[in-house]
């Protein structure tokens, strides 16, 4: 496990994706101005599939002694977009995220004005509300029901890291994931067609948006 990091340091910003290809696009982006390259380079944490995964690997991640420890926490990646009109590549910023059993809570997201600011500032297809997870991929009229009920994408892993990022201590948390497939663009697997590739190419561009996100945490009026 890394070492501890002093105390008065500020922890890096923690970024939890389950998926090989969302680590590798999340690694690989851009990451922004002089004032972004000055924070701690964020650490991409891949948590492997489903609920069960994430809540296990983030526990870890977050245990005491661990540089992560502190560390405000983002979970990233695809998702599926369940609103008509949604289109691959449209980024989702959850105002709160719920697990997929019927009586699970939600988690809200408070601090992810700077978020949606950001991505709409560089052009991007923001949409906001409710994450909701699910511990299977989820189509057709499923798809349907969970939209109907209040939710405007769903996800496997990060209604899970959230859970697990709140109860190992208080720290702000966010979720933003982009449409992979969506209501009229359904895709059967990622990268093997035109809309898995433009989800790429946006997830691989917003790294910038989580150190904006990381700093605006760190100013001193907050």
């Amino acid at each position: 496990m890394p070492g501890r990091p002093p105390t008065d340091a500020d922890p890096p910003l923690l970024v939890a994706c389950a998926l090989g290809i969302e680590r590798f696009a999340l690694r690989g982006g851009d990451r922004g101005g002089a004032a972004e390259r000055a924070l701690p380079r964020p650490v991409v944490l891949r948590t492997g599939m489903g609920p069960q995964a994430a809540e296990r690997t983030l526990a870890k991640a977050l245990s005491e002694g661990a540089v992560t420890e502190r560390s405000p926490v983002v979970a990233s990646g695809f998702c599926a977009g369940l609103a008509p009109g949604m289109r691959p590549g449209d980024v989702i910023v959850a105002s709160a995220t719920r697990g997929h059993h019927a009586d699970a809570p939600e988690t809200p997201c408070r601090d992810n004005g700077p978020l949606l600011r950001a991505l709409r500032e560089r052009g991007l297809r923001v949409h906001s509300g409710l994450l909701c997870g699910s511990d299977h991929v989820v189509r057709g009229a499923e798809r349907a029901a969970l939209h109907a009920a209040g939710a405007v994408a769903v996800d496997m892993e990060s209604a899970a890291t959230l859970r697990a990022a709140r109860r190992a201590g208080p720290r702000p948390v966010a979720a933003v994931r982009v449409v992979v497939d969506a209501p009229e663009h359904e895709l059967v697997r990622i990268g093997t067609v035109r809309g898995g590739i433009s989800a790429f190419r946006v997830l691989r561009s917003i790294l910038p948006v989580f150190y904006e996100w990381h700093r605006s945490l760190l100013l001193p009026w907050r």
